[in-house]
């Protein structure tokens, strides 16, 4: 005597069924934290009624407006940063991604930084720039514990690499940059009064060799990942050329930046050289 076919829905245990619910609640919830994040960078560029980004709080956060603002050219990261989140969503909703434990550990935080960094775009049009700096810490401390967790868990493909590893490294990398020129905008304009030229200068240095370190300390956390230093780098040579071509001219201020860019590559090449090195040594 042959047993009937068990039911489809007993072929899963009980106990497995809130976690594929979760898995799937989590692919959904990814790809409408990222379509919150575009809705909110149209606003950011003028478009759904919104004023571009640049001409926000009085000015304070263009290009011109301190010592430590890149320049314009250097915003065109987000696009990047917009294409590959919107890549990852997509990939991350693939069946075969569902229960993969590395979406699981990182997924709900890739959709809280698409959240957060729309709504750094949306307290830059409608509140203050106070806001826009608690907005962007916020945004900082969510990607760092991302892609501590990705560390943690490490890629088992390219895909993981490009599509994690990198949107997270390029998206950490640059608003660790942006965190440090949003916090200086805040501070000029309504906090600090306007220094002299020689004080800004001097400020300005100290600042980007603050930043120097917390690049450094970003490609040392990142496991030698290289996006994150990619990222920073790009923003930095974008002060430098700011500073050296345009206003507020600080050539000082420029040489700086490059410099410190430099150290920021040259520290992601030596831990990557580092890393290989490490794995060929196990792989031995």
């Amino acid at each position: 005597m042959t047993s009937s076919p068990r039911p489809e829905a007993d072929l899963h245990p009980p106990a497995d069924r809130p976690a594929r619910v979760t898995d799937l609640a989590r692919q959904i919830v990814v790809i409408s934290a990222v379509v919150f994040m575009i809705i909110a960078a149209m606003f950011g560029v003028g478009l759904f009624g919104g004023t571009n980004v640049r001409d926000l709080q009085n000015g304070a956060l263009a290009a011109d407006a301190t010592a430590l603002a890149p320049a314009t050219q250097a915003f065109s990261i987000w696009s990047v940063v917009y294409l590959l989140m919107i890549a990852y969503a997509i990939w991350q909703a693939l069946p075969g991604e569902r229960t993969r434990e590395r979406q699981r550990t990182v997924g709900w935080w890739v959709a809280l930084t698409a959240v957060l960094n729309g709504g750094w775009l949306l307290a830059a049009q409608y509140l203050n720039l106070l806001a826009t700096v608690v907005a962007i810490v916020a945004l900082l401390v969510a990607l760092c514990i991302t892609m501590r967790r990705l560390v943690l868990s490490p890629a088992e493909r390219w895909m993981d690499r490009l599509l994690l590893d990198g949107t997270v490294g390029i998206h950490l990398g640059w608003v660790a940059l942006a965190t440090v020129a949003n916090i200086a905008a805040w501070l000029g304009a309504e906090v600090v009064p306007a220094p002299g030229e020689a004080a800004q200068t001097a400020w300005a240095i100290g600042v980007l060799v603050v930043v120097g370190l917390i690049g450094v300390a970003l490609v040392v956390g990142a496991g030698g990942r290289i996006a994150p230093a990619l990222a920073m780098a790009w923003g930095l040579v974008w002060i430098g050329a700011a500073r050296t071509s345009g206003e507020p001219h600080a050539p000082a201020v420029g040489a700086t930046a490059f410099i410190v860019a430099a150290v920021i590559l040259l520290s992601a090449a030596l831990a990557m050289v580092r890393r290989r090195t490490v794995a060929g040594a196990i792989g031995d």
